[in-house]
């Protein structure tokens, strides 16, 4: 199997999970995981926006379309519970996938041959994770493995059952 196949299939199903996930907690996103709190779901996903905006930054040298939202989503910013801080649900569920999708569609046209490639824009203290393009998307992937968690204890805070 080629690299491009397992990272889009990494990219695939930990898309399908935070989409499934996700969409349960639609009625209660300010649900911390714990008792002592945590990155509640509606953070998770905008934070799993912006860094989906952050990859044609990375790879590309492109500007990230949801740069505004960082302050609100990005690494070290601390969820609160104000709904009022955050943009609509919807409107950042929509703005995840639109951007997940453009990066699917991105990684076809880099092809297994752009793998190797260095990104244009490493962030600092990712020099070795995302040496590669290739690298960078199946960095993605892991990262968003790491949120389904939290997202799966919010679930469980509400007293939903888990899907498996």
């Amino acid at each position: 199997m080629r690299a491009i196949d397992q990272i889009r299939w990494a990219l695939r199903t930990t898309d399908e999970s935070t989409g499934r996930l996700v969409e349960d907690m639609r009625q209660t996103p300010l649900t911390s995981p714990t008792s002592r709190g945590g990155n509640h779901p509606m953070w998770v996903l905008g934070h799993l926006a912006v860094i989906e905006g952050m990859i044609p930054h990375t790879v590309f040298g492109e500007p990230n379309p949801v740069q505004h939202w960082w302050p609100i989503f990005g690494t070290g910013s601390t969820p609160t519970d104000d709904a009022a801080a955050y943009p609509p649900f919807d409107e950042v569920l929509a703005t995840y996938r639109g951007l997940r999708a453009k990066n699917l569609a991105r990684l076809e046209e880099i092809g297994e041959a752009g793998l190797d490639a260095a990104p244009k824009v490493v962030p600092p203290g990712f020099e070795e994770r995302m040496r590669t393009v290739g690298r960078t998307f199946l960095l993605i992937a892991l990262h968003q493995m790491f949120h389904l968690g939290q997202l799966a204890d919010a679930r469980r805070a509400v007293g939903k059952e888990p899907f498996m």
